[in-house]
């Protein structure tokens, strides 16, 4: 039994809220279960140096998690003076995992930023960060077609992610704490809408998983992919 009593194939409760940033672009507050990430879209009329005039824009994020999002606070990077190897390994993860379906000639010499601020952590606020940035993206360039800022299509696809993992001897999806820190196994998928693969990321932290438990993962991330997908299209219908 897990400790939220969920099935093995159940999501925590997700919701994606819009709007919710006066001045952003676009915006998104997403929650999965008690993990909670705001998430704004800027746009800006500016590039990395290393992309001038080469006719297409880039879509970056920034991550981080507010002092009191877990049980003890944590002190804020800037205050350290520099961004931890998490924080900036998870940010490399959603601006990938962006730009993956975003098409930048169309975009133009443009660039939008995704912050992802984690408001409260109860495990996934990677997984809910990259869900929940498509939201912010998708209104940020909904706000650009409004103006008659772009003409083609820039957002080829959905792009969601979850986490699975195999706690007490079990694939589960869509880990909380309580079962990430107890997990045999566990693991962040991040796909398309129609079911590509843009990472995985998997780590054995006990004994070394099989093919066919991983298998076991990826079908359960498929499937919890698919109803994220679902979320996200009916939020911004």
């Amino acid at each position: 039994m897990r400790p939220s009593r969920r099935a093995p194939d159940e999501l925590r409760p997700v919701t994606l809220e819009r709007g919710v940033v006066k001045y952003a672009e676009g915006s998104c507050l997403v929650k999965f279960g008690d993990t909670h990430v705001l998430v704004t879209a800027t746009l800006e009329d500016r590039l990395p140096p290393w992309l001038k005039g080469q006719g297409r824009g880039w879509v970056t994020a920034e991550y981080g998690m507010l002092p009191r999002a877990t049980s003890e606070r944590t002190r804020r990077e800037a205050s350290a003076g520099k961004q931890s190897g998490r924080t900036v390994e998870i940010q490399r993860l959603i601006g990938r995992a962006l730009r993956t379906i975003v098409d930048l000639e169309a975009l133009g010499e443009r660039q939008i930023t995704v912050d992802c601020d984690v408001l409260q952590a109860d495990g996934g606020t990677r997984t809910a960060s990259i869900t929940g940035a498509w939201v912010a993206l998708a209104d940020c360039i909904s706000w650009m077609k409004a103006r008659n800022m772009i003409k083609a299509k820039v957002l080829r696809d959905n792009v969601a992610a979850i986490s699975c993992g195999i706690y007490n001897g079990t694939p589960v999806l869509d880990l909380d704490y309580a079962e990430d820190s107890e997990a045999q196994t566990d693991a962040n998928f991040v796909m398309t809408g129609d079911g590509r693969i843009i990472e995985v990321q998997g780590t054995a932290e006990r004994e070394p998983f099989t093919q066919d438990e991983f298998l076991a993962l990826m079908a359960l991330a498929q499937k919890g992919i698919a109803r994220l997908v679902d979320l996200q299209k009916l939020a911004v219908a």
